[in-house]
């Protein structure tokens, strides 16, 4: 995965919005509904890695299958994962991954009053 096909995927998602709340440098994506961040990555770095809110179970058993996925950096160790974009960890799970993340946070539809 590159930088740019991060970027277009994230913004593929609905109400999704590229935002540069920690400067230039770190693209962090939310959901323009809610404000909610859903996946966060430094795309002109050198270490290239993408930062997203994972169920806790599923972020264990990743941690334990793949080096490349490590505890969120600066996030709640249990909420959010890092995977490092290095070829390791295949396209279709990290496409699958920032999915999860986004439907994680995405706003939710209002109950219909009966």
């Amino acid at each position: 995965m590159t930088p740019d096909s991060l970027r277009e995927f994230c913004l593929a998602l609905p109400q999704s919005t590229e935002t540069f709340p920690f400067g230039e440098e770190t693209s962090v994506f939310k959901t323009s509904g809610n404000g909610k961040v859903f996946a966060l990555s430094a795309l002109g770095s050198d270490s290239f890695d993408v930062t997203l809110k994972c169920d806790p179970e599923e972020s264990i058993a990743l941690r334990e299958e793949f080096a490349a996925i490590i505890p969120g950096y600066h996030l709640n160790k249990k909420h959010w994962i890092t995977v490092r974009l290095d070829g390791s960890v295949g396209d279709d799970l990290v496409e699958q991954l920032i999915s999860s993340s986004h439907a994680l946070v995405r706003p939710r539809l209002p109950r219909v009053r009966r």
